[in-house]
């Protein structure tokens, strides 16, 4: 009989297995720093690491250089699409959001989620090549370089369509009764959604 509960993550065999059950971002993180792997912030992130170590490569922390305070780079003026991202000390305010505006056409210009992530990895990375350019084209779906964990909402999908369930009325506390539910899933290796038939299932779990 198959066994729902998550097991230890030491006694998992593959990124196959792992990637049947659900794992909190600081479990992620946790499980990266133990094994004294690269630690990034972002879920998507932390999975490729999870990832490579269980293919055999071990991705390890990036050795932080100690920036000199002698010959600082020079202030950037004019943003063009060959402007390094790091170099400009790229932000989501007006100054970047005008010149995004301009570049598109677009008057009320918007940072997108995969913007976001990238403009998040990028930092992380320290990537120095990467350009407003790039971010442009990132915005223009030409390229991708790192992508919104949607994962994230799993959650409050789950909660959502949960409490849109006329039969769920009957539990006095929904929430609690959700996220007793949820934990089931959370731990087994089920899809993360919510359905009738899975609430009919553990009722009596959650009750």
């Amino acid at each position: 009989m198959k066994n729902n509960n998550r097991p230890e993550f030491d006694d998992i065999r593959d990124y196959e297995e792992f990637s049947k059950y659900y794992w909190y971002r600081d479990e992620l993180i946790k499980i990266c720093r133990d094994r004294g792997l690269k630690a990034p912030s972002g879920k998507i992130e932390l999975n490729k690491v999870i990832e490579a170590y269980f293919a055999g490569d071990r991705i390890l922390p990036e050795t932080k250089i100690t920036k000199k305070t002698k010959n600082k780079k020079p202030v950037i003026t004019e943003l063009t699409p060959e402007t390094g991202l790091i170099e400009c000390g790229f932000t989501f305010g007006n100054k970047f959001k005008e010149f995004f505006s301009k570049q598109t056409g677009e008057e009320h210009f918007k940072f997108n989620v995969d913007m976001v992530a990238t403009v998040k990895a990028v930092k992380e990375s320290g990537d120095e090549a990467f350009t407003l350019g790039d971010l442009l084209d990132v915005y223009h779906g030409k390229m991708t370089y790192a992508v919104y964990d949607r994962s994230a909402l799993q959650w409050n999908r789950f909660v959502k369509d949960f409490c849109a369930d006329e039969a769920t009325k009957v539990f006095g506390e929904r929430l609690k009764a959700a996220a007793a539910l949820w934990s089931i899933v959370r731990d087994s290796d089920m899809e993360k959604v919510y359905s009738r038939e899975l609430l009919e299932k553990y009722r009596d779990r959650i009750g």
